[in-house]
């Protein structure tokens, strides 16, 4: 996918202007970005419509910036982190959007965060634990489309990791509407395009 000229000098501008530009540029590691890029890729099939997303987990906002810049027709993205860190430097990251009223950024626990959404993504599973992943998905509302991201790489901050593609089919416990693995350098990313069990 393309990035134009005006979303990337709002990129400079988050990492120039975060308290931690290298922590932020982590967010840009290619494993990270091709793995948000293979996310837009398989999502798009599934919308035609105009669309509000939520990004629980979102980080410093790079994900949103990438779905306003594909040909996903989006609304409206919230982008909800438990990092209050995140929070500035995702308003920056999408400040086009945030000054026309398409993009928010929220410090919250994903878990107990209202949903509105007509897709909800969570990119960070392996972040939560089975019992956090339950109440999150619990407090969903609604009949929102869902995408679930998460790995093998372990790593400490990563606490529910999956070993393979089944494994995180049966962790997430929702209607598989699609599923993929992509292999990076250093893990496999696992992917799941589903609805709730009702």
């Amino acid at each position: 996918m393309k990035i134009d000229l005006e979303h990337l000098h709002y990129w400079m501008c988050a990492i120039r202007e975060s308290n931690d530009p290298k922590r932020t540029l982590d967010a840009f590691w290619k494993g990270q970005m091709q793995s948000k890029e293979w996310l837009i890729t398989n999502l798009r099939p599934f919308i035609k419509n105009w669309v509000r997303i939520e990004i629980h987990g979102g980080w410093v906002g790079v994900l949103a910036s990438m779905l306003f810049q594909s040909d996903i027709p989006a609304k409206y993205i919230l982008s909800v982190d438990i990092d209050p860190e995140c929070e500035p430097i995702a308003m920056m990251m999408n400040k086009g959007e945030e000054q026309v009223g398409k993009f928010r950024a929220l410090t919250a626990d994903m878990c107990e965060v209202p949903t509105h959404g007509d897709i909800i993504i969570n990119t960070s599973c392996e972040h939560i634990t089975q019992d956090q992943y339950a109440a999150w998905l619990n407090n969903i509302s609604g009949d929102p489309l869902l995408v679930l991201q998460s790995n093998d790489y372990r790593i400490p901050e990563h606490v529910r990791t999956a070993d393979s593609l089944e494994d995180f089919k049966n962790q997430c416990g929702v209607n598989v509407l699609w599923s993929g693995s992509l292999k990076l350098q250093l893990y496999t990313r696992f992917m799941i395009v589903g609805k709730l069990k009702r």
